[in-house]
């Protein structure tokens, strides 16, 4: 199993940016994704999650800013941010997990599967 994410950058404070994370050697429908961040000497935390049904949920901080989305027939899922501030500032993961349990979809200790992350700088 293989989770790449790619699309991060260098942006200034309210623009924009598509982060995007393909999967392989899984059956990607099967799997609920999510999208996680870590800042500098700070936790890895939660930011976005996608069901297999295509439920979302979101972080407080981002919620109204960052959409999250799905196309299994690429095997990807997608999140896109808007009106990216400074405190966006990370690296951001995608995860994934066949079988965790929704109520703790926020939990990075509920997935097994990882990408490598992809740095995202707002600059104010």
């Amino acid at each position: 199993v293989q989770l790449q994410a790619f699309g991060g950058g260098l942006v200034q404070a309210g623009g924009s940016l598509r982060l995007s994370c393909t999967a392989s050697g899984l059956t990607f429908s099967s799997y609920h994704m999510g999208w996680f961040r870590q800042a500098p000497g700070h936790e890895r935390e939660f930011v976005a999650a996608i069901t297999r049904s295509r439920h979302t949920y979101y972080a407080d901080s981002v919620k109204g800013r960052f959409a999250i989305s799905r196309d299994n027939a690429k095997a990807t899922v997608y999140l896109q941010m808007d009106s990216l501030k400074p405190d966006d500032t990370a690296v951001y993961y995608c995860a994934g997990d066949r079988n965790l349990i929704l109520s703790s979809i926020r939990n990075r200790d509920q997935y097994d599967y990882w990408g490598q992350g992809t740095q995202v700088t707002v600059s104010s």
